[in-house]
């Protein structure tokens, strides 16, 4: 009952300081029943609050009751978060609400009836300090955790590169009828968007496939309904019967099997390839990470640096790539994922390119801080990147002196998608990039960056 009175006693008073008092004080009496939760509204509120009251020209006066129920309205881009906060989080933000400016004087200052110019002039200074500083740290991260030193990247390109060449000579001598293309190397490593250290690189192993034997079916016309995977059905037996093609060995129930096509090749290079030997002429060790949906490769090299090697078969349909990576459900272990990768990294370079953006620089950040954190390393750099393209229609300038204006931006819009449980991929809204995250993990992405949202420098830290 205190903390009623408290607040009855007060009602009569002006000034958002004592409608901020007034929250913290109530915030603290609903976490005694509420839990965590309830304190990250808490939290939002007042952090809104402080917002609206350091840029109203509006005197005291007019902060009524009325307009003190706006405040704990939440933020339009979030939404109503009923999933986000609905359930009982572990993470504790009271951090978060010790550091809001809670001193009514700092809010009432801003807001005074007739202020000068001189006061407003004091308060846009700083706010773009404020502002500045925020922009320093994302940069000052930028050079101390993402950025990954040239010799670094060098050696586990060569690396990579010499175990290409190996792995396409034994293919050839070893299994000469298998039609392939040759195989060539992908992924961040090569587009310079590896962050932090250089650890992974994508082996790519085109296979061939006959056009009038095989066609592709996208998985929203099958009965499992799964936009972004396909199914790769073998095609007119009655002419050209099983054995007509290489690649009917791999098949399930009338389909091209993903999963078949990778136990073909883990037979081939596990049980016959020397890899010690191998390792020992380059100067590497070279072992198959087991057990392992895919095959990959771990590579040693420069005593401590380690280097992962994924195995992928690839399919050119037309102008669809499906490469051999499983869904997390094994219901779809026999579909081809559909890749848009290289599309989406020529798009975002592309921009970046038209206007000296910092869009690489911004993902390059939020990777570097989601592999870092034991929550949000669940996010892909598809699911990323495809945040910042749909961030990239709603404003114009990625100037690198917008940088924390458009970190704030991209954390605001993965909270929406969150939010909704839908990441539609931008070159095929059909397709949910979330598809594969379990609501357990989608609520607990959501939450930690919605708390982060009052400090967001506290990522800068995971």
């Amino acid at each position: 009952m205190a903390g009623t009175g408290e607040g009855k006693n007060k009602k009569g008073d002006n000034g958002i300081g004592n409608a901020i008092d007034f929250v913290l004080s109530n915030a603290r009496l609903v976490l005694g029943v509420g839990g965590a939760a309830m304190l990250g509204i808490a939290t939002l509120a007042v952090k809104r609050m402080y917002d609206r009251a350091i840029s109203a020209p509006s005197s005291p006066s007019k902060m009524d009751l009325r307009s003190g129920k706006q405040s704990w309205e939440e933020p339009s881009w979030i939404g109503s978060s009923p999933r986000l906060l609905t359930r009982d989080m572990k993470m504790n933000v009271s951090r978060s609400l010790q550091t809001l400016p809670t001193d009514s004087a700092s809010f009432e200052a801003g807001i005074s009836k007739g202020a000068s110019p001189s006061k407003k002039t004091q308060m846009d200074l700083k706010k773009a300090r404020l502002r500045l500083s925020m922009q320093d740290k994302l940069f000052m991260y930028y050079r101390k955790h993402v950025v990954i030193p040239g010799a670094e990247m060098s050696r586990a390109k060569q690396a990579a590169m010499d175990i290409c060449t190996e792995l396409r000579n034994f293919i050839h001598a070893k299994l000469p009828d298998m039609p392939l293309r040759d195989m060539y190397l992908s992924g961040s490593l090569y587009d310079d968007l590896q962050v932090v250290t250089a650890d992974h690189i994508q082996l790519i192993v085109p296979l061939i496939l006959e056009k009038n034997l095989w066609a592709s079916i996208p998985g929203e016309e099958t009965i499992m309904n799964i936009p972004g995977f396909w199914l790769v059905r073998r095609e007119n037996l009655e002419y050209f019967p099983r054995a007509s093609s290489y690649w009917d060995r791999c098949i399930v129930g009338g389909y091209l099997s993903p999963k078949v096509v990778i136990e073909t090749f883990d037979k081939a290079l596990s049980g016959t390839i020397n890899w010690p030997a191998i390792g020992s002429i380059l100067d590497l060790i070279i072992r198959p990470v087991v057990p392992s949906e895919t095959l990959t490769l771990e590579v040693q090299y420069d005593t401590s640096k380690k280097l992962f090697i994924d195995f992928l078969p690839l399919i050119v349909m037309e102008e669809t790539m499906l490469i051999a990576k499983p869904h997390r459900d094994r219901r779809y272990e026999n579909m081809w994922r559909q890749s848009f990768r290289t599309a989406e990294t020529a798009k975002l370079r592309t921009l970046d390119e038209g206007d000296d953006g910092c869009r690489c620089c911004c993902l390059k950040i939020l990777k570097a801080i989601c592999k870092s954190s034991p929550v949000l390393n669940k996010l892909t750099a598809s699911q990323l990147t495809n945040v910042i393209l749909h961030g990239c229609v709603k404003g114009s300038d990625w100037s690198p002196d917008m940088l924390a204006d458009k970190f704030l931006l991209v954390l605001r819009e993965l909270i929406n998608y969150l939010e909704q449980g839908f990441l539609p991929c931008s070159l095929d809204t059909k397709v949910n990039l979330f598809m594969e995250l379990a609501e357990e993990e989608i609520d607990e992405l959501g939450y930690m960056l919605y708390c982060s949202l009052s400090e967001p420098e506290t990522l800068l830290n995971t």
